[in-house]
Order: structure tokens, then C-alpha cells, then sequence
């Protein structure tokens, strides 16, 4: 009974650390080959497992992608910098870095050209990245409202239908400085983006 017991139990901490070598194999292949010459079978060379391993949690690769780079957004944290603007920059320099890495930038925008034909791969980009950083945007109103800087909420709904606004804000400025303009996101213009967004939550100049 007891040799029984001890060949079961490490079943899932084997399935945890192939799926974590996975999801790295995937970005170290997004930075090498890119996405278009991609492939699971490179995928699972790479993480030492076999191909039937990726395919029991990922049906094809854009799947696969989305996961890997959601992993780097998940990095994302809300700093306290000791006020919102601060914070707001401080959380934005660390969006434009994640950016800037290779894998996220050719990963992302190759599955969100992908999405545009497939609702159930935008839904995953939704649940799997963008609704999973929305956080961010509820800890810093959180935190801006202890502090003074931000009146209460009084409304839960308008209050989630403004954290949603607030996010797509955020979100759509930075990717398109970025990727789609491939103008430097550099702390200047954080700073004036900053203030633009300020200017619509708090109505100061």
C-alpha cells in the first residue's frame, strides 16, 4: 500500500513542471523561430516532453501561445510609489517592458490577427490576459481611495463599467504606442499619458 501511495502522489507536481517547461519552451521559441514557424513538435523538444503531453492541455498552438504570454503579464504588478500618478506610471513603464520583450510582442500580436476569425481563441485572450490584469486597476483605485485622491464608489456596476474603461484605456494607448505606431514608450511620454488619464478620473489639471 504505502509503494502504491508514493507513485501516485507525484503525478501532479510532474504535470505542474511540464506545463511550466511548456509554456517556457514557447516563448524561447517565439524569440528564435517567431510565431509563424512555430509548432508543438518544436515546442516539445524543447520542454523534453512528449507531443501528446501539449496536446492533452492545448489544442493548437495559438492556445499555447496566449498561455505563455499571459505568464509574462501575470509579472505585472501595481507598485506603491506614494501616489496614483506615480503608481500609474510605475505600472505602465513595467506594461511597455513586457512589451518590448520579443516573445510578447510577436506572440500577441499574431494571436489577436488570429482572433479576428476565431471568437473562441478572443475569448481565451479575454479570460487568459485581459481580464486576469484588470486587477491592477482595482488595486490602484483601491489605493488612490484610502489615500484621498479618488472620491468612494458608490455604485458597484458603474464602478466595474469604469475599471473595464479605465483598463481599455491603459491597455489600447500602450499596445498602440508600441506595436501598431512603434513610437518609443519612454518615462516623457508615460508622464504625458499619465496626466491625459488623470485628467478624466480626477477632472484636476
Amino acid at each position: 500500500m504505502q509503494s502504491s501511495t508514493s507513485t501516485a502522489r507525484p503525478g501532479r507536481p510532474r504535470s505542474a513542471a511540464a506545463a511550466t517547461a511548456i509554456l517556457a519552451a514557447t516563448r524561447e521559441a517565439l524569440v528564435e523561430v517567431g510565431w509563424s514557424k512555430l509548432t508543438l513538435g518544436d515546442v516539445a523538444t524543447r520542454a523534453g516532453v512528449a507531443k501528446t503531453t501539449l496536446y492533452r492541455r492545448w489544442s493548437g498552438k495559438n492556445e499555447l501561445v496566449v498561455d505563455a504570454v499571459a505568464e509574462l503579464f501575470d509579472e505585472l504588478e501595481l507598485p506603491d510609489r506614494g501616489s496614483l500618478a506615480a503608481d500609474i506610471e510605475g505600472v505602465v513603464l513595467q506594461f511597455v517592458a513586457i512589451l518590448a520583450r520579443p516573445e510578447a510582442k510577436s506572440g500577441l500580436m499574431a494571436v489577436v490577427a488570429e482572433s479576428t476569425r476565431d471568437d473562441a481563441l478572443r475569448e481565451r485572450i479575454r479570460r487568459s490576459i485581459v481580464d486576469r490584469q484588470k486587477r491592477l486597476v482595482l488595486q490602484g483605485r483601491s489605493r488612490a481611495q484610502k489615500r484621498g485622491e479618488l472620491p468612494p464608489e458608490t455604485d458597484p456596476e458603474e464602478a466595474a463599467r469604469t475599471a473595464d474603461l479605465i483598463f481599455d484605456v491603459v491597455a489600447g494607448a500602450v499596445v498602440h504606442r508600441t506595436l501598431v505606431s512603434a513610437e518609443p514608450a519612454d518615462e516623457e511620454w508615460v508622464r504625458s499619458f499619465t496626466r491625459v488619464l488623470l485628467l478624466g478620473l480626477t477632472g484636476d489639471s
